[in-house]
């Protein structure tokens, strides 16, 4: 972290919780270059020979190790595509960090389109936490446009956090995932949006094999003129078990567009979507400020709570 300037740890601690050097490995990417990294004993962090990204490479067996792999940008009008793939090993139980955050006081756009794709081996726990963020009082957008693909071997499980509350322009994520026999995939996210931005969330999931199962679920608030479209489908192909849902806060002249949806290929696949938006009730502001919360405050409390 000594090669990163106060804005750049500034932004590392936001979307990694990071303030010191972590244990493991990691690999910190800030303004378009590498600016630390480490690899361990048991996952090894390489970049790639072709094109910008890196190979993270989780050894069988790894168990209660974790990869930081974050990036800052700090610097207007700098635009890039990252391509990161993780190798994870048979019978692994780790944790992996991503996440984004931009910081743009200039006239230009700036822009990460952050490509991961995962292959995670037989028996295989994951943990994946990915946050975005976006601060600066430029008038050049902050966009962040994650693609996450995610290939699960047979009984392996994978649990994502999927992240942004504050300051990102625009964002387009695009989800795919495809479950062998007993993987088990879980999928929360959370999202704010404000002024004029706008988001996009598409998940695709295809559980193939016996005993795969997905519980995909969205928690949004849309303030002020900004919108959101929420367009998750599940797809059984086997016996199976699937579940989508999207609970949202509407407020102000927000926007908000709720597409899930359920593709069932086998008579044994058992699959359930559910979709809800509404204002704030107004029995939960009055509960709030009758304990001395003014309007405000006791609004900032329920979005508080909603997005835990």
């Amino acid at each position: 972290m000594k090669n990163m300037d106060a804005v750049q740890q500034r932004l590392l601690a936001e979307v990694a919780d990071l303030h010191e050097v972590p244990e493991g490995a990691y690999n910190f990417r800030a303004n378009g270059q590498s600016v630390g990294r480490q690899s361990t004993a048991n996952i090894e962090i390489q970049s790639k020979t072709e094109g910008s990204g890196i190979d993270i490479r989780i050894k069988a067996g790894t168990k209660k190790e974790s990869v930081h792999i974050p990036v800052v940008l700090s610097e207007s009008g700098l635009k890039e595509t990252v391509f990161n793939d993780f190798y994870i090993g048979e019978d692994c139980d780790v944790l992996i960090v991503a996440g984004c955050g931009i910081d743009n006081c200039g006239s230009q756009d700036s822009q990460h389109d952050g490509i991961h794709r995962f292959y995670v081996g037989k028996g295989s726990r994951v943990r994946y936490v990915e946050k975005h963020y976006g601060a600066g009082d430029g008038t050049g957008r902050r966009i962040l446009n994650p693609v996450t693909e995610v290939y699960m071997e047979e009984d392996s499980s994978m649990e994502m956090e999927m992240v942004q509350i504050k300051g990102v322009d625009s964002t387009e994520r695009k989800t795919v995932a495809e479950l062998a026999a007993g993987a088990k995939l879980v999928v929360r996210e959370r999202l704010m949006t404000h002024g004029t931005q706008s988001a996009g969330s598409v998940y695709k999931v295809s559980l193939n094999g016996d005993g795969s199962s997905a519980d995909v679920v969205s928690r949004s608030v849309a303030r002020d003129q900004s919108y959101q479209k929420f367009d998750a489908c599940i797809v059984g192909n086997a016996a199976c078990s699937g579940h989508t849902e999207c609970d949202s806060i509407i407020m102000d002249s927000g926007r908000i567009l709720a597409v899930p949806s359920l593709e069932a290929n086998s008579i044994e696949a058992a699959l359930v979507h559910e979709a809800a938006i509404g204002k704030i009730a107004g029995e939960q502001l009055i509960k709030l400020m009758t304990l001395g919360l003014t309007e405000a405050e006791a609004e900032e409390q329920i979005i508080s709570g909603f997005l835990k």
